[in-house]
């Protein structure tokens, strides 16, 4: 499969409630929107989902869910990757029998594992499924990264195809751009302000997710960017930094569903405790920011 143009890693929509139950109806209206609008893909349980904080259980039913409502659409991406390799190869395992497309497999977080520890576990994950396998680089939440030596011996592994990079670094961007070009590996931006710089480097497709609220932003970043068009490219991708520049303004991902919320897409709900939702105050900067698109 190509892993090609905008996917978008969706937040993961509670209830107001006492339990801050998953929000099924909120999902769809979510996903018809952002399919509506020319998005490529639908990535679940990735850090923008709160994967963090839902139990395999909750994981496993929403992403039955989601595949239902994609309904084959776009190809769905599931984010399986925990602290352990068994783990790991349990969830992943599990989605693969319910009928994702391809796994996202983030590396191990808290741990610092060594290069040799890494390549074991990726191959290990990547042995006990058939469906392709994309690498999670996102140092800044892992404190792991994956050395551009790491993913090169890594692409030689049959069903890992491609690599999303979170970390916003030029050089190692460039570093796994190179390896791309060299192997059957396709790379994914994950940064949003280096959308432009990534394609520059051959990159095809991103994981935005600021996808979630200015899809047709991101959308038309990518054909532009696709096209040649540089002035328009050039626009749209300073566009993105209006709304990236009010997602300091509460703990990820509370900015961007209150901005879903807040725009009429749909009523995504907060992020789970601890992380706490918006004052009235900040509510009025992400209006005045949504003024800017809509």
């Amino acid at each position: 499969m190509k892993m090609e143009g905008i996917i978008t890693p969706i937040v993961t929509p509670f209830h107001r409630d006492a339990e801050e139950s998953i929000n099924y109806e909120a999902t769809k209206h979510l996903i018809d929107h952002l399919i509506d609008h020319g998005v490529k893909g639908i990535f679940i349980l990735g850090s923008n989902g709160e994967f963090h904080v839902l139990s395999e259980e909750e994981k496993v039913a929403y992403a039955k869910a989601v595949i239902d409502i994609v309904d084959h659409r776009v190809p769905v991406y599931v984010g399986t990757g925990c602290c352990s390799t068994k783990e790991t190869i349990r969830l992943s395992k599990k989605m693969e029998a319910l009928g994702a497309d391809a796994l996202s497999v983030i590396t191990p977080y808290f741990l610092k594992p060594s290069d040799e520890d890494l390549y074991a576990h990726y191959k290990a994950v990547a042995e006990s499924v058939s469906i392709p396998i994309m690498l999670y680089n996102i140092p800044k939440a892992t404190g792991c990264p994956l050395s551009p030596q790491l993913v090169d011996r890594l692409a030689d592994i049959e069903n890992i195809k491609g690599i999303k990079d979170s970390s916003g670094e030029a050089e190692r961007l460039q570093a796994y751009a190179q390896i791309a070009k060299e192997k059957d590996l396709q790379l994914l931006i994950g940064s949003d302000s280096k959308i432009s710089y990534g394609y520059g480097l051959g990159a095809k497709g991103a994981v935005a997710g600021t996808s979630n609220v200015i899809v047709d932003t991101l959308v038309g970043l990518d054909k532009a960017l696709k096209e040649g068009n540089e002035e328009k490219a050039k626009k749209l991708q300073n566009d993105i930094d209006v709304l990236r520049g009010v997602l300091p303004l509460g703990t990820v991902p509370s900015v961007m569903k209150r901005a879903v919320e807040l725009a009429g897409i749909a009523e995504v709900g907060p992020a789970r405790r601890p992380v706490r939702e918006l004052s009235a105050e900040d509510d009025e900067k992400i209006k005045e920011m949504l003024h800017y698109y809509f």
